[in-house]
């Protein structure tokens, strides 16, 4: 069996190795920690789990990182060094031939954007590179047949971006792409409760409220949570009990500009196409579609019939590894995909 197609969902927050054969053998955070103080740019102390853990818990001299910043590169050495260590710990020692890989993108990169992947994506290591859009490798993954003349519609949210598009016949009929995701969900909820409690908690802190008692939509039971942080009036350490209710207040703006994403690509779908998304229903992918409430909300907005992807987080990797296979299955059909 040929181990060496791979597909790299790089993404934000984290970073997903797909191999042909085996499946998801690798996720973990894309973050970096560097010597800043260091004459090289070589000094990289830790990448993944192990930088994840030193955030906001470093000396001045050791910076912890995310070198792609709303699913496009900010630092493309990091990036590259990054790649290179994900793709030599998924493969092990056992692969001698450089790899074809497969690396998905926002649907609203730029060329440019789409050149550094391609560019930092050969320097670690590729044999061949496809670059795959989100939408359509979160697709793949989600098991959609994508080459039939049907129209689908998928929603992936990320970390930094939201991918909401239409596809059918193997491509995008109507795409958007807007930086608000995960990551704005955490910082929503930052904001929510220095304004109302005076309290401030980090980004960790704000993720563990928003995947235990997070919610886009009124539950029929409260759930509630006890935050520590430290109170900016009196700069001591203080804890709080939060609701699910002041959780959906919180992310009440941040949902809504998803929503009205979701309501202009719908607007511009042909109606035929519009007419199957009716039938088929809309189809939640990526970490950030795993808060609670969000289907609901989708829903009551769109009234149509809205659903999770089986396993949300892992769709796009599986879709991106799985692109290259359907690429020459889609051309040996006959058809110009």
């Amino acid at each position: 069996m040929n181990y060496t197609d791979i597909g790299i969902d790089l993404g934000t927050a984290s970073i997903l190795v797909y191999i042909r054969g085996k499946g998801v053998v690798l996720k973990e955070p894309s973050v970096v920690a560097f010597d800043r103080d260091a004459k090289d740019n070589n000094n990289i102390k830790a990448i993944g789990e192990d930088a994840r853990l030193m955030i906001g818990r470093t000396p001045g001299n050791i910076v912890a990182v995310r070198p792609l910043r709303q699913g496009v590169i900010s630092d493309y050495t990091v990036t590259e060094q990054m790649m290179k260590y994900f793709i030599a710990k998924a493969l092990g020692k056992r692969s001698f031939r450089k790899p074809r890989i497969s690396v998905c993108v926002p649907s609203g990169v730029t060329e440019v954007e789409k050149k550094a992947v391609e560019d930092a994506t050969y320097q670690a290591g590729a044999r061949e590179v496809a670059i795959i859009e989100e939408p359509i490798a979160a697709a793949i993954g989600a098991g959609i047949d994508i080459s039939k003349p049907q129209g689908n519609m998928i929603v992936d949210i990320g970390g930094g971006t939201t991918d909401v598009a239409v596809i059918s016949l193997g491509g995008t009929v109507e795409s958007a792409s807007i930086k608000i995701a995960g990551d704005d969900f955490d910082e929503a909820i930052v904001r929510y409760l220095r304004k109302k409690y005076n309290l401030l908690i980090g980004d960790r802190t704000a993720e563990d409220i928003k995947i235990n008692i997070g919610t886009a939509f009124k539950r029929p039971e409260v759930d509630y949570m006890d935050v520590r942080g430290r109170n900016l009036v009196t700069g001591l350490p203080e804890t709080i009990r939060v609701s699910s209710d002041e959780t959906q207040e919180a992310l009440k703006e941040t949902t809504a500009q998803i929503l009205d994403t979701i309501c202009a690509v719908l607007e511009k779908t042909p109606p035929e196409l519009a007419g199957d998304i009716v039938d088929r229903g809309i189809v939640l992918t990526g970490g950030g579609s795993m808060l609670r409430g969000l289907e609901e909300l989708i829903e009551e907005r769109t009234h149509i019939n809205t659903m999770t992807a089986d396993e949300p987080m892992t769709c796009v990797a599986i879709g991106t590894g799985r692109y290259i296979e359907f690429l020459a299955g889609y051309n040996n059909e006959g058809n110009n995909g």
